[in-house]
């Protein structure tokens, strides 16, 4: 290494780099050729007492070429920087799919245990499309109409096995499932495209919460593409008198369990995914309090809900169930038990619900179209009979502040409006 004396500080054997107000283009190669120099001197003295150390720290006697050999290998490898980038460069890279499978199971992302079964079922169900399409997805060939083909085939991906073939048998062993897939709904199909364009966005370094240090693609297919918004009809829930004519209602022991869970259910109005996570000590002072699964990542508020008699009633009744609040069961197991123990039970009142898969309005019995959130539903619908203040039912069902539900549940107390007709009387 050469470097002019004028440059160098003998005292303190380093280099010096000149400041200069206003550089011409000698001086700015005069600069950057001098940082250079000191990066590798700097690296080279690194070098050389990491081989000191490792040869003893003079604690042994070294081989008389023993500084030139050093100072030869430095030359002749890389250094580590180079040797990192060059194991980066040779690193074969990720697929679309495996990268978002690295998404979904970072501990970095704060998200609950149901929305990454969902992300999961997202996957399996791309995975699906790369072996009966053919074609594997990729970052950077991403386009709307790559999103759009990915959407017809959510549309239409139960018509590929109804008559299976290789090519469907194969998908179904890279990504297999429970059952075979089943005509999917709009909104399923929206609430998976957003999944899908959360992770795209994550790719190009937008998440805000979830930052990546280096993004892995630029392109972004969703800028262009309008996803559309779920639509729902107005929310269908017990009232409280079918809620109490359940409760008193003669049933075989299995459903009486599962009709006690879902009773409580509606007297605590949390979701499914919080209530089968409790425990005895989620109990205090005489009052539930959990922290929302769905909401942790907007909020961590703890939701405080009291525990009026007909529920101190049913957690007496399974006191002795273990350290669970109660005594829970599959969850698949207890959508259709509630369908069915609203059956025997005479819950049959018809609802308006509107149809998933052709968008109409259509009439069922309430028991036919029951599950395990309608609990949740029974809850809010019956309190806001009561008082119109979202924000204060939210406090106890753990609705965000503004949330959209309760838009919907102003259209659904008749009798407030019959007595609002009434006054133009």
């Amino acid at each position: 290494m050469f470097i002019n004396a004028q440059h160098w500080n003998a005292k303190e054997q380093r280099i010096i780099i000149p400041k200069f107000r206003l550089m011409n283009d000698e001086q700015q190669q005069l600069v950057s050729d001098l940082k250079a120099a000191d990066t590798q001197l700097a690296n080279l003295t690194k070098h050389i007492m990491q081989s000191f150390q490792e040869a003893g720290a003079g604690k042994a006697e070294l081989a008389k070429d023993w500084l030139k050999s050093t100072i030869t290998e430095f030359y002749e490898f890389p250094t580590i920087e180079e040797a990192a980038q060059e194991e980066a460069e040779n690193e074969p890279k990720k697929t679309f799919l495996e990268v978002f499978a690295d998404y979904i199971s970072s501990e970095d992302k704060e998200i609950s245990e149901g929305n990454r079964l969902h992300y999961k079922a997202l996957w399996r169900l791309l995975k699906r499309y790369e072996v009966i399409k053919g074609v594997t997805l990729d970052f950077e060939t991403m386009t709307p109409d790559t999103i759009r083909d990915i959407q017809k085939y959510m549309r239409n991906e139960h018509k590929y096995f109804e008559n299976p073939n290789a090519r469907t048998k194969k998908a179904m062993e890279a990504a297999p499932e429970s059952r075979m897939p089943k005509e999917r709904g709009e909104n399923t199909i929206i609430i998976l495209t957003k999944k899908l364009r959360a992770f795209v966005r994550w790719a190009n370094g937008l998440d805000r919460d979830y930052k990546l240090n280096e993004p892995y693609t630029r392109n972004n297919p969703f800028d262009s593409l309008s996803i559309g918004s779920e639509q729902y009809g107005t929310p269908y829930y017990l009232t409280l008198d079918e809620r109490n004519k359940l409760l008193e209602a003669e049933l075989p022991e299995r459903l009486a369990k599962q009709r006690d869970i879902f009773v409580f259910q509606c007297l605590i109005g949390c979701r499914v995914s919080d209530l089968w996570d409790m425990t005895k000590d989620n109990i205090v002072d005489g009052a539930i309090e959990y922290v929302p699964q769905k909401t942790q990542k907007e909020r961590s508020t703890t939701v405080r809900v009291p525990l009026n008699s007909k529920a101190i009633e049913i957690l007496e009744k399974y006191k002795d169930c273990g350290v669970r609040l109660l005594p829970f069961v599959a969850q698949q197991q207890y959508n259709e038990d509630i369908k069915e123990m609203l059956r025997l039970a005479g819950v049959d009142r018809v609802v308006t619900v509107r149809n998933s898969l052709t968008g109409k309005a259509e009439q069922r019995p309430i028991y036919e179209v029951a599950s395990s959130h309608m609990a949740r539903r029974t809850f809010v619908g019956n309190l806001y009979k009561q008082v119109k203040d979202p924000n204060l039912i939210g406090s106890l069902s753990g609705h965000v502040e503004g949330s959209r539900a309760f838009v919907r549940y102003r259209d659904i107390d008749e009798e407030t409006k019959k007595e609002l007709v009434s006054m133009l009387d």
